[in-house]
């Protein structure tokens, strides 16, 4: 039976009304095979001190024993890629699981991970994640989806599958998907270790010039361009608080809408870091058969930037500087590919 150790890396940023639901989800599971891992980013809110004394809460009131855990206390905010690559680092775990703060867990979350990667071609693992639904310092569960998985587009657009809406079992089928949701994903340490880069003695897993945003789209397809498959399992389940996104938003509207909902960092990061994963992870063959939808929607995309969003005329920039860097862990990712333009083609809607 397996019955692998599994890390439960959970990174917090000023966490407030998440901290207690998130944490006391991890703590309640019935799988007990599991460490946590804690990765504070420098919250200076107190984040530390109530970590401890919800987990001494939790071992006053539960007859289980407390997971192993360990906290570090980042004296910066290292963003997303760089703390969670810090974690993966730092935990020991076959399996490792990326905790985002506003995210709780169903109680056999991890127990149901483990089970599914008894296949050893699976290299990441996508919940059923629900919308969490948050009004002043309440948290409640919603039957509204957040996220089955990723879907890339030819026009190279992601998507969250079924995001906003109402869960009807529309996607209560076990299935192989392009890649899984930053939010809430479970990766085998294998694919992790087969897929770092290394760059200048530096080991990423996620890549640190992304800093947040757009990392797990380019982890997952290079997970497919290396051969490890993505699946999507709806008995596994976890809710989530979505900030942006209320739908999948496949026409131009729609995007539109869902942009003005963003912040203006994530904006300047999701235009960079697109461009970033494209440049890393493109074949041109297949992109030359998609130019017809790709092009148009990048021609918009530049546009719509340079004379609607001023703020994020400094990611041009900053992508031109980080253009190079991107070049060189392209051409690590394209010696070592096993996967042709035309076998991935097939995820390309």
């Amino acid at each position: 039976m397996f019955n692998p150790l599994i890390s439960v890396n959970l990174l917090l940023y000023k966490p407030k009304f998440y901290l207690a639901p998130c944490l006391n989800s991890i703590l309640a599971q019935s799988y007990d095979n599991f460490e946590l891992l804690i990765i504070d980013n420098n919250s200076d809110d107190g984040t530390v001190e109530r970590i401890k004394e919800i987990i001494e809460e939790a071992k006053k009131k539960s007859q289980k024993a407390v997971p192993p855990y360990k906290i570090i206390a980042n004296k910066e905010n290292r963003g997303f890629a760089a703390a969670h690559n810090q974690g993966i680092n730092a935990s020991r775990g076959e399996l490792v699981a990326l905790v985002n703060q506003d995210v709780v867990l169903d109680e056999d979350f991890i127990k149901r991970s483990g089970e599914v990667f008894n296949n050893e071609k699976i290299g990441s693992l996508q919940a059923k994640i629900l919308r969490l639904k948050l009004e002043g310092a309440n948290i409640s569960k919603t039957d509204i989806i957040d996220t089955a998985g990723l879907i890339i587009l030819k026009n190279r657009r992601i998507i969250a599958r079924g995001q906003g809406q109402q869960d009807k079992g529309q996607f209560d089928k076990t299935e192989e998907i392009f890649g899984v949701d930053g939010a809430l994903p479970i990766y085998r340490r294998e694919a992790l270790e087969d897929t770092k880069i290394v760059i200048d003695g530096k080991e990423e897993y996620l890549d640190e010039d992304f800093y947040m945003y757009k990392e797990d789209v380019d982890l997952a397809w290079r997970l497919s361009l290396f051969g490890w498959k993505s699946y999507y399992v709806p008995t596994i389940i976890a809710w989530h608080a979505r900030t942006s996104g209320d739908s999948e938003a496949r026409n131009y509207f729609a995007i539109v809408k869902e942009r003005l909902k963003i912040g203006q960092f994530s904006k300047y990061l999701s235009f960079k870091n697109q461009r970033l994963t494209q440049i890393k992870n493109e074949q041109f063959g297949l992109l030359l058969r998609h130019l017809i939808y790709w092009l148009p929607k990048e021609i918009a995309s530049w546009i719509y930037v340079i004379l609607f969003e001023h703020y994020t005329w400094n990611a041009i920039k900053e992508l031109f500087k980080q253009a190079p860097r991107a070049r060189q862990k392209r051409k690590i990712i394209m010696a070592r590919k096993k996967i042709s333009g035309k076998e991935i083609e097939k995820w390309f809607k």
